[in-house]
């Protein structure tokens, strides 16, 4: 169990390094929580013994691991993520009610996803899968050498068939790195909302990413976009 501190230091490092595809230093985390820099470190050094963040052996500073990004993760609340950007959640809207026919609307919600989150879009249109924005997520910094492209690029060759077979069942479905029953060592996360549809019971909308993601927001988007979805779209 982490303290408190520990919790928000690696909650801080969560959502600094998503920003700036950087590892997270001690002196920076001092200044935002004014206190010395050993002091830091210290904390940083129980979060390694725990797992939740690491080093890489090229920088001095801290990266999460999949284990501190699923903390951060199931530490969100309800209201999280819902006091967000009415803007993003709008432009949603729009483009899934004015979308025309059930394959259109899906298209144009995960076209705004993309946009939004700027990361790849995904949806099952029937038993097929529609992507968007695969340059969104090969430009990645994460995503430079082509072992890695390729990891990224089976997994997408088998993305549908689990979703078809797997069916996950819960709102809203976050997958964070090996989590991934596909694709394990491809160092992506997987956020994918289930709705109702005239195609199945069983339709997705989501985004594939690397794992520094800025959850909380993506999150929030793709579980609105599976709200409007299956409010447009249920009983077609």
């Amino acid at each position: 169990m982490i303290t408190e501190r520990q919790s928000q230091i690696l909650k801080a490092i969560v959502e600094q390094y998503a920003e700036v595809a950087s590892p997270v230093g001690s002196n920076l985390l001092a200044k935002v929580f004014n206190v010395s820099s050993a002091t830091i470190r210290a904390e940083m050094a129980e979060l390694v013994r725990y797992g939740y963040i690491m080093q890489p052996h090229t920088s001095a500073g801290r990266i999460p691991t999949d284990k501190g990004y699923r903390y951060y993760v199931n530490e969100l609340t309800e209201g999280q993520l819902e006091n967000e950007d009415r803007r993003a959640e709008k432009a949603i809207a729009i483009r899934v009610q004015d979308g025309g026919v059930p394959e259109r609307v899906i298209r144009n919600a995960v076209d705004t996803l993309v946009e939004l989150t700027h990361n790849l879009g995904i949806a099952t249109i029937g038993n097929q899968l529609y992507m968007s924005g695969l340059s969104n997520l090969f430009g990645q910094p994460e995503f430079v050498s082509p072992g890695h492209v390729r990891q990224v690029a089976e997994l997408l060759d088998n993305l549908e068939p689990w979703l078809r077979e797997v069916a996950p069942n819960q709102p809203l479905n976050v997958y964070i790195g090996q989590e991934n029953p596909i694709g394990r060592s491809a160092g992506v996360s997987l956020i994918i909302s289930r709705f109702r549809s005239a195609f199945s019971d069983h339709s997705y909308i989501g985004v594939l990413g690397p794992t520094r993601q800025q959850y909380r927001d993506v999150m929030m988007l793709v579980k609105r976009a599976g709200q409007e979805l299956e409010e447009v779209l249920d009983g077609r």
